[in-house]
């Protein structure tokens, strides 16, 4: 099991998976770690990532991209109308006021909420990620923006629900940012030294993120966070917007009018923008047959671009300079600013960057990979399936929130969480009623970039007076979970009842004597030994409570579950489509790929043609160029076995041609292997006859058996030859490499067993020992003093022989 961290982004993803070895992000299916926001339809097919986004010029109605920013909205909402008017898919309001995107998909036409899009595309990376981690893939953290409502993060759970994905978390894009920049330091303050405030700045394809995080060792604190809805293709919409109004006037042609040319456009714009970004001379800019086959060439230069884009970059020093006042944090205080985002590339925002904070913009994390790795991170934390450090990370509520409910006299409101509150939180508020409940939470009005600020409507039932008509008190729990998303999480309802008990009276002495009290009469007045006493039983009132769970309705963003359930399906009916598509779409390829090879092997000069009669190779030649024909016409849109039982047929035709051209292909290689081991075995005879030392341990019956054997192969060799001499190869072979092989094997294996068989080792002659065990001299001294010197002699090159050896 691995866990992942997926930065979804408005135009491209990143995977990040926590290892043994620490963060690594996951490339795709095309090697690229960056896999692009988008979705297409083709024909009866789905196509994700970079395939869809290479298609989208050519494909752009059924191509669906930037749908990051449709979540959990309506159609009528002013932000969706923007974002629209821009895009060159269809769209149209659903029953429901949500969004519909319309597509062509199987030869329909299918409407697809922006949920089901992003589920899509998530199907796609966890695919990739599954291949290449061959494990299966269960539990990820998704980041979000931090200026994601309510309503945006629950429609992007719903989404990664519809997928099969279990989200352990929705983090802040913010946050993971910090995350991915402090678990790693070493460096970080105690935690009762002064912190070390950092400045984050993510200015990505759609959006700036400005943030303030404290960090002490193995803990990070959001302190606050600001946002504008401008980023990188603001750049690209302005430099398209000023080239537009070039060639109408140079050209008379209006990119804007043509959705296709705008596309290429901005295309283009954006690559000049990146070159501008790392060179400041006059860059060109040029797109042939742009439009009604018309060439335009265009050039610009860096101070041009930031002339033009002046509103965007007030926009930018507007957020900073609010996060600084927001943060409450003085210049001195900042210990450095770090940028992460492609959009942070552009020189200008750099320099705002220094002009405001103070510091130059530093670039220690990756750019573009920053977020993923800080997802994966924090999902590697959460996970019990991995081991990793502890690291704190409290986050905020970027939005201030409000609660109000009516009773029988007057609405009653209240502020429930500031705006940078800390996050996960919960609050226990106390209220008395008599009856149901209805709690209505919303953010602030005017303090988020959304149109409603409703957030949920809760309904607590089951509220009832106490026995004597009295309110009860009720508790409720109003809650911003982990996910950034406020509810209200539980209520109870707090019943006391009253019940009277006797008081028990003191106990009498072993005589039966009340004892006597510390104020109780003494002497005369003291009761007699003996006397009865009226005894008086006090009660007192016990309170007993009883906390009761209430049930809650609520109505809030996000599809219910049976929607949920519904959509999911349907979602693994569109993969195992998928799956099926390519396996139909595999077989054609095949099926193709065999007619076009075969036709170019058998034809004149080709591979097969010395072994095929002109005739049969005309008739296969019409076969081939009838299924061609077939496939581009009656055969487009066949079923997977169709094609497998066409491809079947020709080869039943073509095989038994590409096996005869194995055969006699491979008839030299093989006769060449049994000559050589003929001529080893006619050798090592030879040398058995020359009385060679190495083969004085063999018989002459074992030497008779190798020679016969070789004589009968060498025979054998002759007579296949011979054979083969006058058959055409167009007829199948006599002798096959098979018989060949099987000859030499049959060869080798007598040759080896008799050959190689080790030489006997000789016997150790025992030592002469006279009868006190001393060595017995022999009869002539000189000679054992010379045999003596001999074994001395030999015993260094012996030990030299051995350590060769070994």
């Amino acid at each position: 099991m691995s866990v992942i961290g997926i930065d979804f982004g408005n135009e491209s993803c990143y995977v990040a998976v926590a290892k043994a070895g620490g963060i690594e992000t996951i490339a795709n299916d095309y090697s690229l770690r960056a896999t692009p926001s988008c979705v297409a339809f083709a024909g009866r097919n789905r196509v994700l990532g970079v395939a869809a986004k290479n298609q989208q010029v050519t494909n752009m109605n059924n191509t669906i991209g930037g749908f990051k920013r449709l979540l959990g909205r309506k159609f009528n909402d002013p932000h969706v109308q923007a974002e629209l008017r821009k895009a060159p898919y269809r769209a149209e309001q659903r029953p429901d006021g949500g969004i519909g995107i319309r597509v062509n998909y199987q030869d329909e036409e299918c409407v697809f909420s922006p949920e089901q899009i992003t589920a899509m595309l998530f199907t796609k990376l966890k695919d990739d990620a599954a291949k290449e981690l061959k494990t299966q893939i269960n539990d990820c953290v998704i980041t979000v923006p931090s200026f994601f409502t309510n309503a945006e993060r629950q429609a992007l759970l719903d989404a990664a629900g519809i997928s099969g994905l279990n989200v352990l978390r929705l983090v802040n894009e913010t946050t993971a940012t910090a995350l991915s920049y402090g678990f790693y330091k070493q460096d970080l303050p105690a935690p009762e030294e002064k912190s070390r405030n950092v400045i984050f700045v993510d200015c990505g394809h759609s959006s700036l993120q400005v943030s303030a995080c404290a960090f002490h060792k193995g803990k990070l604190k959001m302190l606050a966070s600001c946002a504008d809805q401008v980023g990188g293709r603001d750049f690209d919409y302005a430099l398209a917007e000023h080239f537009s109004n070039e060639f109408q006037t140079k050209y008379k042609i209006d990119p804007r009018t043509n959705k296709r040319a705008y596309l290429r456009l901005l295309t283009e714009v954006e690559k000049l923008k990146k070159q501008m970004s790392a060179n400041s001379t006059k860059l060109p800019l040029n797109i042939e047959c742009f439009m009604n086959e018309i060439d335009v060439h265009g050039t610009m230069q860096r101070p041009e671009m930031e002339q033009m884009c002046a509103g965007l970059l007030q926009r930018i020093e507007a957020t900073m300079k609010k996060l600084l006042a927001d943060s409450k944090l003085a210049l001195e205080d900042i210990h450095s600013v770090e940028i992460v985002g492609g959009g942070s590339r552009v020189p200008s925002i750099k320099l705002l960057i220094e002009q405001i904070f103070g510091k130059t913009a530093s670039t220690t994390l990756n750019q573009d990979e920053a977020v993923s790795r800080g997802a994966a991170l924090q999902c590697a934390i959460l996970s019990p399936a991995v081991r990793v450090r502890e690291f704190a990370c409290s986050d905020v509520q970027a939005f201030p929130v409000l609660i109000s409910w009516e009773d029988s006299t007057q609405r009653n409101e209240m502020k429930v969480f500031e705006q940078y509150h800390t996050a996960p939180f919960s609050r226990l508020l106390t209220v008395h009623r008599r009856e149901p409940l209805t709690i209505n939470v919303h953010y602030e009005p005017n303090s988020v970039p959304y149109p409603d600020p409703f957030i949920g409507s809760f309904h607590i039932k089951d509220i009832k007076p106490n026995a004597n008509g009295d309110p009860q008190e009720v508790k409720i729990k109003v809650r911003i979970n982990q996910n950034g998303i406020v509810l209200v999480s539980s209520a109870t309802m707090v019943e006391k009842r009253e019940s009277e008990e006797p008081v028990t009276p003191p106990a009498t002495a072993a005589n039966g004597d009340q004892p006597p009290t510390p104020n109780s009469p003494q002497g005369e007045d003291a009761p007699k030994t003996g006397e009865p006493m009226d005894i008086q039983e006090d009660k007192k009132k016990k309170v007993t409570t009883k906390n009761i769970d209430l049930t809650i309705e609520g109505k809030t963003h996000g599809f219910v579950s049976t929607e949920l359930t519904n959509y999911h399906e349907l979602e693994m009916k569109m993969i195992a489509n998928d799956r099926q598509e390519k396996e139909r779409v595999d077989a054609k390829n095949a099926l193709e790929e065999f007619v076009y090879e075969v036709r170019g092997k058998i034809q004149e000069d080709g591979e097969l043609s010395a072994y095929i009669e002109q005739d049969d190779a005309s008739k296969i030649c019409l076969q081939l160029e009838d299924t061609e024909n077939w496939l581009y016409e009656d055969g487009e849109n066949c079923e997977k076995a169709v094609y497998k039982d066409r491809l079947a047929g020709l080869r039943q035709q073509v095989d038994p041609i590409k096996g005869r051209a194995d055969e006699y292909q491979g008839h030299e290689q093989a006769f060449t292997e049994l000559g050589r081991t003929v001529q080893l075995t006619f050798k090592a005879v030879e040398q058995y006859r020359a009385k060679d030392p190495k083969y004085d341990h063999l018989t002459e019956t074992e030497i008779l058996n190798i020679s016969e054997a070789a004589q009968k192969a060498q025979k054998w060799y002759e007579e296949a030859r011979s054979k083969l001499v006058a058959v055409k190869k167009t007829q199948d072979p006599p002798v096959k490499v098979a018989d060949i092989r099987h000859e030499n094997q049959t060869l080798s294996t007598c040759m080896n067993s008799v050959l190689n068989r080790p030489k006997p080792k000789p016997p150790t002659p025992p030592a002469d020992t006279a009868k006190d065990g001393a060595p017995q001299a022999n009869a002539n001294g000189d000679q054992a003093k010379e045999q003596d010197q001999q074994q001395t002699d030999a015993a260094p090159k012996d030990l030299e022989d051995k350590m060769d050896v070994e």
